[in-house]
């Protein structure tokens, strides 16, 4: 082979290695590239939005339009992005992580107006995954308590799904009656009981199911039946008697849209996530959606709980994040101890 045709060789490899990298077909790269920015146990869900979505705009507009994914950490995915990753959308498990956004100058400060539903076009709660035929018989919070039960949690400081355990803990006891120091004194016997924490949703799954560390995982609802459909009957579901609604906020990341001139697909993205077509996929992956008729088609996906909100116990996430999550708050307080 000549220079010039080894040259061409490492040239035509280079450029096929980097579309397929990309998720781009080596022939043909697409016109438009987007980049979602997710938190980590929606990576199943993705799968299937991204590639609708692409065939539905290209059926409307004409133009191909390819969505790349990434995942991890609700809080960990904000400040990639605060940091500099290009995400055209971010898809957090909390406002207050795309809050971040908004005091960093990437996205608009009535991000949440943008979109129906508090820009959040499906939303969760927390429950409990058991070993097959709950040996600890975990039934509700108090018992996480119990000396002898491992928790399976991941940290509130770097996963929303850590927070909204601490906070759906914390809740319970004021729903119920209680006041803050019976709170206090609960979420404080839960974490003591927590043998490691991971920085993720998908990290903590992995520790329970696959290490097989811990008597009860707590997580989002969709996550369990994610883990029952892959390890079948392994794993029982508990629901306890009140949760937290955790909705799941969608934001154009206005600094990096404008930049690359990427506004007509980003929101058309968003926007896709709010259609029947999105809403179903939504529905068919345990997330529960917006739209009466999708939560009708799939509710046995979906148990009856009673569910309080961010709002009604803690005042909005903000007020939440500055009492319990910031440095030196009740979560720090309380783990040191």
């Amino acid at each position: 082979m000549t220079t010039q045709n080894t040259r061409r060789f490492v040239l035509s490899s280079f450029l096929a290695a980097s579309a397929t990298l990309f998720g781009l077909p080596a022939a043909q790269a697409a016109d438009t590239v987007l980049l979602n920015a997710a938190y980590d146990v929606t990576r199943e869900l993705f799968k299937e939005v991204n590639p609708a979505f692409t065939a539905q705009w290209k059926k409307t507009t004409g133009e191909t339009v390819d969505v790349n994914q990434s995942h991890g950490g609700s809080s960990k995915q904000a400040r990639s992005v605060a940091d500099g990753m290009e995400a055209s959308i971010v898809t957090m498990n909390q406002a207050n992580d795309i809050d971040i956004l908004v005091e960093r100058g990437v996205v608009a400060a009535d991000w949440a107006k943008k979109f129906p539903n508090n820009a959040s076009p499906f939303y969760s709660t927390m429950v409990f995954l058991v070993r097959k035929g709950n040996p600890k018989q975990v039934k509700d919070w108090g018992d996480l308590a119990k000396p002898g039960v491992k928790v399976i949690i991941p940290h509130p400081k770097t996963s929303g799904n850590g927070r909204y355990t601490y906070l759906a803990a914390w809740g319970s006891v004021i729903k119920k009656g209680g006041n803050e120091a019976q709170a206090r004194d609960l979420v404080g016997k839960i974490f003591h009981n927590v043998p490691v924490l991971d920085a993720g949703g998908r990290g903590a799954t992995t520790t329970f199911t696959q290490r097989e560390i811990g008597d009860v995982l707590v997580t989002f609802e969709n996550e369990v039946n994610l883990v029952r459909e892959e390890f079948g009957d392994k794993f029982d579901v508990v629901y306890p008697s009140i949760s937290i609604l955790a909705e799941s906020p969608v934001a154009v990341v206005d600094k990096v849209v404008d930049k690359r001139n990427l506004r007509k697909q980003a929101t058309g993205y968003v926007n896709f996530l709010y259609s029947e077509e999105g809403q179903e996929i939504i529905a068919k992956h345990s997330l529960r959606p917006r739209s009466e008729k999708a939560f009708k088609k799939y509710n046995a996906n979906f148990r009856q709980v009673t569910l309080f909100t961010i709002d009604d116990v803690f005042g909005g996430w903000k007020a939440a994040q500055k009492k319990h999550f910031d440095d030196g708050g009740e979560f720090d307080k309380i783990y040191q101890k």
